[in-house]
């Protein structure tokens, strides 16, 4: 918890103040008649450098400060925000919002979130890193790694390469007792390049996302991964159609493991709208295969102490030995579904917390992905989807997608304009994880092997 430090009302700093103004939009808020109230606050810098064909494109750097206040009078709510933090427009603002609120309609499930789940310490997770990158710095690493992959025989053009470097802070209090900051920075470079010439044309890329600047992987080993993904699309092939083992690509793979995630979600379990709404307690997948939500995991992408209500977060198994243990909730759908908040809620300047994952993934497999593809007689490895065929209300999946013929065990050459398609459901009980867990993103997943899925080709 921190304590904030008095100050002139008009003389607050919002980079240096920021619990003291959190403090007094809270006491506003009560002065206005409000019976409950919460407040954030959200510091954000950011820095980022493109280039193409070794000229720079764009330098840009942006910093921005926002509050958001959400208040009760009984069971009725509103929410407002403003970026100017005087005395007066903090007043005018709790005023505000508490007429707002008056005129809403009740919302029964609304509420803080319960004292007594509230965090009071937490582990350092390392999320910050004050080395801001110099543009010199920036230019340097991007035009290396777009460099590194045009060296590339076969890479005949380039999309572009670009840096991203920015910190994010968060100040939360709450009018049960609440008060605390988290502050995180993140680092990303990315190159995507072009191989063939006229309609034979592919693109591919390569891309990474850390905490500190420091743990971006080297441009020259990113730019000729990048080379490689591209090389290997060149001189498509179309498929007859079939029901074959597909394999997924990892980047493929965490947007399914993503999907479960969203699907899992209280809010929309609460609402009806999930094709998993009945399958808490069920088998979802395959004997000993285990889904984690690990908030504590150092540097991690999606990693926090606390969440957006001020509830502690903790490392939990979302699906154990096949089985989907937990939603992931916030306080209102907790309330709704009769549960107990699972510390998921993610704040907005000017939306209610709803809940998210965070450091979401399915842990590995014992068989390398190379011994899945020596399995296969014929089959598709898939290294991009695209379109919008996941219907995550009935189950349905069917995408486009790329990636590479699998004959008698070998990657044989490079196939495109396939749609696979199948039931969420059936996937997941079909599905077979690698034993290549690397932890990149948000969302990660191991290689994923599933069989009998319908491949449509042409």
């Amino acid at each position: 918890m921190l304590s904030p430090t008095p100050r002139a009302d008009d003389a607050l700093d919002p980079m240096t103040d920021s619990e003291t103004i959190v403090s007094q939009a809270l006491d506003y808020a009560r002065a206005a008649g409000a019976t409950q109230a919460d407040v954030v606050m959200v510091n954000s810098l950011s820095k980022s450098f493109a280039c193409r064909l070794g000229e720079q494109e764009s330098l840009e750097r942006s910093a921005s400060t926002g509050i958001g206040l959400r208040v009760w009078v009984g069971q009725k709510q509103a929410i407002t925000s403003t970026s100017d933090f005087s005395s007066a427009q903090l007043k005018e603002l709790a005023e505000r919002s508490v007429a707002m609120a008056k005129a809403s309609t009740d919302d029964p499930f609304g509420d803080l979130a319960p004292e007594e789940l509230l965090a009071r310490n937490w582990p350092d997770l390392d999320l910050y890193d004050g080395n801001e990158p110099s543009a010199e710095e920036m230019q340097a690493m991007v035009l290396e790694a777009e460099q590194a992959a045009l060296d590339v025989a076969g890479i005949t053009n380039s999309e572009g390469a670009d840096a991203y470097y920015g910190t994010y802070r968060m100040t939360l209090a709450t009018s049960h007792g609440f008060l605390a900051r988290q502050q995180a920075s993140s680092a990303s470079l990315a190159v995507s390049v072009l191989a063939g010439e006229g309609e034979h044309m592919e693109r591919d890329y390569d891309y990474a996302s850390v905490r500190h600047w420091s743990s971006l992987p080297s441009p020259a080993e990113l730019g000729r991964k990048a080379a490689a993904h591209t090389l290997r699309r060149l001189h498509p092939r179309r498929v007859p159609t079939a029901r074959l083992p597909i394999i997924f690509d990892p980047r493929v793979g965490r947007g399914l493991v993503g999907t479960l995630a969203g699907s899992i979600s209280g809010a929309v379990v609460a609402r009806g709208t999930s094709f998993l709404k009945h399958k808490l307690g069920e088998r979802l997948f395959a004997e000993g295969i285990r889904i984690v939500d690990d908030p504590h995991r150092a540097r991690g992408i999606a990693s926090r102490p606390f969440d957006g209500e001020g509830v502690a977060t903790r490392r939990q198994v979302i699906v154990e030995d096949g089985v989907l243990q937990t939603w992931l909730l916030d306080s209102r759908s907790a309330r709704q579904l009769g549960m107990t908040t699972t510390g998921h809620a993610s704040r907005g300047l000017a939306s209610a917390p709803s809940p998210g994952a965070s450091n979401f993934y399915m842990e590995a497999g014992t068989q390398s992905p190379q011994d899945m593809i020596r399995e296969i007689k014929q089959g598709l490895y898939v290294t991009e989807v695209f379109g919008m065929g996941v219907n995550t209300v009935t189950g349905d999946y069917s995408q486009g997608a790329a990636g590479l013929w699998i004959e008698n065990g070998e990657l044989a050459y490079p196939v495109s304009e396939v749609t696979i398609a199948g039931h969420l459901l059936e996937m997941f009980r079909q599905l077979t994880p690698a034993s290549d867990l690397e932890y990149r993103y948000g969302v990660n997943a191991p290689t994923l092997r599933m069989d009998g899925m319908t491949l449509a080709g042409g």
